[in-house]
């Protein structure tokens, strides 16, 4: 049955929302379809002229699911054709009040059904288009058949109909204007919601002075890798970055000068880095850079133009010119190390670069 049912309403679910709305319609028109054939049977409606209505009705409906099961309602700015099917729907249902004669009063509730399906998904522009639509389409569907069959539609009587539908539609458009009104605030705090929740999953995986990945989601950067490379057996490459003397930078200008330095460094770092990398700020002075699928030969040319590219960073401070170089320490990952072994031997790289002196990258063993 799923597959049958897979094949009618397609695995997208918005489509099967649509789908399934266009169903349920058909399906809201094909009781009617019985219940006309029912006044056929007691003798209120003229069978040639039901069948026709029959066919032409379902065969609407069939039209407008082939369209949205094809896709090709698509190209237009309301995929579900939710307006288009309750003209058609309303449309039908006058053709059939003008046929049905003593039992036309049974077409209202399929007609409230009908407006129904739109309070959900159309507009309150729409719905008042519809509604004026529906109160001047049965209005002159009233008003020929009082003037042409006085004897079985009495003018009094459709006048008393006529006002039933020129206040049910207008209030009909009301609720839908409300409707509307509640699904724009349901919308506008979503989007809220949504970029709250986009603001706090920056804060806590950026650093905020830089923008860079901050310390405790390189972490986990850092495990989800090593867990990467146990399954597929490749491995990756970690670099320590490390500011020389930026105390005395923020001790000689300021630390407003040392954090523009910080950033400057972080925004000329990240124009550098390959799109599968990983550039983070583990502490004050130190970014931490995270190649994956990288051995070390080939790593250390690349975290050596980055150590040229940082170390030729500038920051202005009134007329002086602050710059300063960097030390760093490259290690391979090793199978069977644990990720902190591995950082480990990329802070003793770094320190053996600045015991040389800095301004080096150095490449652990």
């Amino acid at each position: 049955m799923r597959p049958l049912v897979d094949a009618l309403l397609t695995h997208d679910p918005r489509q099967r929302e649509r789908l399934s709305q266009a169903l349920l319609a058909m399906g809201l028109l094909a009781a009617g379809v019985l219940a006309m054939h029912y006044f056929v049977y007691i003798g209120e409606a003229e069978p040639t002229a039901v069948w026709i209505w029959s066919a032409l009705t379902l065969a609407g409906m069939a039209a407008f699911f082939a369209l949205i099961r094809s896709g090709f309602s698509r190209r237009w700015r309301e995929p579900s054709l939710t307006v288009p099917q309750m003209l058609f729907a309303l449309t039908s249902g006058a053709v059939a009040y003008a046929m049905l004669g003593a039992g036309r009063g049974a077409v209202f509730p399929v007609v409230m059904t009908i407006l129904m399906f739109g309070l959900f998904v159309a507009t309150a522009a729409q719905m008042r288009w519809v509604s004026l639509y529906a109160v001047a389409l049965f209005g002159a569907v009233m008003l020929w058949r009082a003037l042409s069959q006085p004897e079985r539609y009495p003018p009094a009587i459709e006048a008393g109909h006529f006002l039933l539908v020129a206040t049910m539609m207008p209030a009909v458009s009301i609720l839908a204007a409300r409707l509307s009104a509640i699904r724009q605030r349901s919308r506008a705090h979503r989007a809220e919601l949504a970029q709250a929740l986009a603001r706090l999953r920056e804060q806590t995986t950026r650093d905020e002075l830089t923008g860079l990945v901050n310390r405790r989601h390189l972490a986990d950067l850092l495990e989800q890798e090593h867990q990467r490379c146990i399954r597929s057996g490749q491995t990756f490459c970690v670099a320590v970055l490390d500011i020389d003397h930026l105390r005395v930078v923020n001790e000689g200008h300021g630390h407003s000068v040392g954090d523009a330095l910080l950033r400057a460094m972080a925004g000329e770092a990240a124009r550098h880095v390959r799109v599968a990398d990983v550039l983070a700020r583990q502490a004050g002075d130190e970014f931490v850079l995270l190649m994956s699928d990288t051995r070390a030969a080939l790593a250390r040319g690349g975290v050596e133009r980055l150590h040229e590219r940082l170390s030729a960073v500038r920051t202005q401070h009134g007329n002086q010119v602050v710059a300063v170089t960097l030390s760093g320490g490259l290690a391979e990952h090793h199978a069977g190390e644990t990720v902190a072994q591995t950082m480990d031997r990329a802070y003793a790289a770094r320190d053996e670069a600045k015991l040389q002196g800095g301004n080096r990258v150095q490449v652990a063993a």
